[in-house]
């Protein structure tokens, strides 16, 4: 997976999204400021089709109207807006189409400046973009990739907000929970992945091991213009990726793993190439 999914391009000339503090959006009338913002709302270089040709099948979405725009329009955020939703979605449903046998997790986690019209709005743009793609929720352990593939379904759609409740085709947002350890110290971040990992469900939902370091507003004020990449990223990732090597598949392991910039390192690969440690399992009971 990776967090943040849609933020490898953000736009710099729209305003400060309301995922901000009100004292940042007045900053952001200097116009370096939002140069800057860039520097940190950043967390991907990949496009989606990029990022799933690479191996990425689950993505972290947050998104949000245009306060001031007329219609309902909806778009990724992250500090700055990103590009429509509804962009991003065709670009994913156009590899699903020439590749009918791989699956993705649209993870919709945050939301901002949304109405129940504006989540009508979304919801139709999702089942128009996919339609009989879209898997119906059904009990977790049912979701096989041979459960898919009989129904021809390609797509999970998880929807934390409450009008999930009036469509079979969104999961609700506890199946997939996400604990954070909003920390930049990566020692503390490899400790709350084990901890969590021990205290996740057994059954019943998926699971989402956030390896990423998340700055805090001292660390940008001391690394302005370096951003997210140079300060944070870059010197811990192999840390973190070792990590996710030591991991194991299955009940009460690993199950998606998320990080910023997935094509620094071999994330994607390293990740996939745990799902071997399952087919030793599996022959060793055999």
């Amino acid at each position: 997976g990776s967090h943040d999914s849609f933020s490898y391009w953000v736009d710099e000339k729209s305003p400060v999204g309301p995922d901000q503090a009100t004292a940042i959006k007045r900053l952001a009338r200097i116009s370096l400021v939002k140069k800057i913002m860039k520097k940190w709302s950043v967390t991907q270089n990949l496009t989606f089709k990029e990022q799933l040709e690479g191996g990425i099948r689950y993505f972290d979405l947050r998104v949000s109207s245009k306060p001031g725009e007329i219609g309902q329009e909806i778009y990724f955020i992250h500090g700055l807006f990103g590009i429509k939703v509804w962009d991003g979605l065709k670009e994913i449903n156009t590899f699903l189409e020439q590749h009918p046998k791989e699956v993705i997790f649209l993870d919709f986690n945050h939301f901002y400046a949304m109405d129940d019209s504006h989540h009508y709005f979304l919801i139709n743009r999702i089942r128009s973009a996919f339609g009989s793609k879209l898997c119906s929720v059904e009990c977790v352990e049912y979701v096989t990739l041979q459960y898919m593939w009989e129904k021809k379904h390609q797509v999970l759609i998880f929807y934390h907000y409450p009008l999930y409740q009036e469509y079979r085709f969104l999961w609700p947002g506890n199946k997939m929970p996400a604990p954070w350890a909003n920390t930049t110290n990566v020692h503390k971040l490899l400790q709350f992945l084990e901890t969590t990992l021990e205290e996740r469900s057994r059954y019943g939902t998926f699971h989402v091991s956030q390896a990423i370091l998340t700055p805090r507003v001292k660390t940008i004020a001391r690394h302005l213009i370096r951003g997210l990449k140079n300060t944070l990223v870059h010197r811990n990732l192999p840390m973190i990726l070792n990590w996710v090597k030591a991991q194991k598949p299955g009940v009460m392991g690993v199950n998606i793993i998320t990080s910023d910039f997935v094509e620094l390192v071999d994330f994607a690969a390293t990740v996939i190439a745990l799902n071997d440690l399952l087919l030793e399992e599996d022959e060793s009971a055999t």
